[in-house]
């Protein structure tokens, strides 16, 4: 097995996605209330909303709140329509860029996208215009403080994970196929590791090499993507070089 996911590393350099509680609680009621929309209110038997809870409890939300969520994704209590909409676009350097929203108004949305990359040096493309370029796989992410590369591997092979990589900054990434990401995410925690996150990710099949003007300008880019409370996950197909990340962290 062998690392491939180079973005990720990129993302956890630059800082947290979400430093501000407000807009994290509004990310994670999305995802519980879109999760007991298509699955039901009944985390036992749903594990995408079981994980989305877990999420939220890990991130201090009251249980009110999460309560609310589920029921207004079950219709149990009134609230617009939540939908998962993918948008895809390029950033500075030709990269690729792949945009997991959660949204009650496309037509917001996608203005105010639009926008933010045309301001940030890209621009929004049409549905299938750079999708082609990545695969979607389950991703769990293990802080190696807790728990040793070696330890990892060997539990990822006995669940049958499809890809390990040591992320070189205390961090591991354990791939699966889509379907079997709750199921793997369940084995590891039933021998007593649990990941500090997991969900769905977009690799890329090959990376774009990014220079360092370019490299500012596309993560200040992701960085306002990310902020827009519709926005879940951003993915990309850059290939920063390290000592370029480490001179833009420095500044």
């Amino acid at each position: 097995m062998s690392g491939h996911n180079k973005w990720s590393k990129v993302k956890r350099i630059k800082g947290p996605l979400d430093a501000k509680r407000g807009k994290l609680f509004t990310k994670l009621i999305k995802e519980i209330t879109v999760a007991a929309r298509l699955g039901g209110g009944n985390p036992d038997g749903n594990p995408r909303l079981r994980q989305a809870i877990n999420a939220a409890k890990g991130a201090s939300m009251p249980k009110d709140n999460i309560e609310r969520a589920i029921k207004k994704g079950t219709g149990e209590l009134e609230g617009a329509m939540i939908e998962e909409i993918t948008y895809e676009g390029y950033g500075p350097g030709g990269v690729a860029l792949l945009v997991e929203t959660t949204t009650d108004n496309k037509n917001r949305t996608v203005n105010d996208l639009r926008t933010l990359f045309k301001s940030g040096g890209g621009s929004l493309g049409e549905s299938g215009s750079v999708a082609w370029m990545f695969n979607r796989y389950g991703q769990l992410i293990f802080e190696n403080l807790k728990y040793p590369e070696d330890k990892i591997m060997e539990a990822a092979l006995e669940v049958g994970a499809q890809d390990v990589s040591s992320q070189g900054d205390g961090f591991s990434e354990v791939l699966t196929e889509v379907a079997d990401l709750y199921r793997v995410r369940e084995a590891f925690e039933k021998i007593g590791m649990t990941p500090s996150q997991s969900g769905f990710s977009y690799v890329a099949k090959s990376t774009v090499p990014v220079n360092k003007e370019s490299a500012k300008q596309l993560i200040e880019l992701i960085d306002c993507i990310e902020e827009h409370d519709d926005v879940q996950r951003v993915h990309a197909n850059a290939d920063i070089d390290e000592k370029i990340l480490a001179e833009l962290q420095g500044q």
